[in-house]
C-alpha cells in the first residue's frame, strides 16, 4: 500500500512540475531556459519537480494562465452590451418615428377625406351664407 502512495505523489509532484513548467511565460523562468527545465523535469523526475518550484519558478505569481484577450461570452463583454443597447434604442426610435409618420399620414389622408375638392367646400361655404350670386361666378369660371 505504501509504494503504491509513494508512485502516486512521485507521479503527481512530476505531472504538476512539468504542467507548471510548459504553462510558465519564457521569461519568467530562472536559473535556466524554459526548454532546459523540461529536460531536467524529464530526465530527473522528483528532483526537477522540487528543483523548479525552489529555484525555477517565479515568485509572487500563481502559474501562468491562459490570459484572454476577449471575454468568453458575448453578455460577458461590456462594449457588446453597450452596442447591444444602442442598437435597441436605435430600433426603439425607428419604431417611434414611423409610428408618428403613419399617424400624420393619417391625419392627412382623414383631412383631405374630409375636405373634399377646395372648390366644392367653397360652394358649400357660400350656399351656408347666403350668397347665391358670388356661387355661381364662381363655378362658371
Amino acid at each position: 500500500m505504501l509504494r503504491v502512495v509513494v508512485v502516486v505523489a512521485v507521479i503527481v509532484v512530476f505531472v504538476y512540475g512539468l504542467v507548471d513548467v510548459i504553462r510558465t511565460d519564457p521569461r519568467e523562468t530562472k536559473g535556466i531556459s524554459k526548454p532546459a527545465w523540461i529536460v531536467v523535469q524529464i530526465v530527473l523526475p522528483v528532483i526537477g519537480a522540487i528543483l523548479w518550484f525552489l529555484i525555477g519558478r517565479p515568485r509572487g505569481t500563481s502559474p501562468a494562465r491562459a490570459a484572454y484577450s476577449h471575454p468568453i461570452a458575448p453578455d460577458d463583454d461590456p462594449e457588446f452590451l453597450r452596442n447591444l443597447e444602442l442598437r435597441r434604442r436605435q430600433q426603439a426610435e425607428a419604431d417611434r418615428i414611423k409610428k408618428l409618420k403613419d399617424e400624420l399620414d393619417a391625419k392627412e389622408q382623414k383631412l383631405d377625406d374630409g375636405k373634399g375638392t377646395p372648390g366644392t367646400q367653397a360652394s358649400e361655404s357660400g350656399e351656408a351664407s347666403g350668397s347665391g350670386d358670388a356661387q355661381g361666378t364662381d363655378e362658371v369660371k
